[in-house]
């Protein structure tokens, strides 16, 4: 029992640090046109050798990037919560009863980062200048996706989990 908590503790952080890195590094869209700089693009700034803040991101046609980055916050907020949850509720909870809280706030986590990357998937294309627009997905959009049913499966081993002596 000992080893199965182990590899749901360890599974948990790794989907936390997923999120974060997804939420936190600049490489949502790379655009790397021939002859210049490699610029970088999250959701907040523009960067190649010097960020800038993503132009328009607080007007109401960025409405979409707004939601983007609102939900990949709550979805690291709410791993991180759910983390804290458990670990109380591995102290609280009676032997036989199931992690039921933590794996509803985990299972959350995930539907925003689900959320998040859809919306950036499908309007990626609003969020970007002109010059921008001839890019690709980068490495923490990927990171994004991964984490998501990362952090799904460990919502649903939660849900699966009892409390034993």
């Amino acid at each position: 029992m000992l080893i199965i908590l182990a590899f749901i503790i360890l599974f948990h952080l790794a989907a936390a640090i997923l999120l974060f890195v997804a939420t936190i590094h600049n490489a949502w869209w790379v655009v790397s046109a021939p002859g210049r700089d490699v610029i970088y693009s999250d959701l907040w700034y523009t960067c190649n050798s010097t960020c800038n803040p993503i132009e328009n991101s607080h007007t109401k046609d960025a409405a979409y990037l707004q939601a983007v980055q609102a939900t990949m916050i709550l979805a690291t907020i709410l791993c991180c919560v759910s983390f804290f949850v458990f670990i109380l509720q591995l102290f609280r909870i009676k032997q036989g009863e199931r992690f039921i809280f933590t794996a509803i706030i985990q299972i959350l986590a995930s539907v925003c980062v689900m959320i998040a990357a859809s919306i950036y998937t499908a309007e990626n294309a609003s969020f970007h200048v002109v010059g921008l627009k001839n890019g690709s997905y980068g490495s923490s959009y990927i990171v994004a996706w991964i984490s998501f049913p990362m952090t799904l499966i460990s919502g649903l081993m939660y849900l699966v989990l009892k409390k034993r002596k």
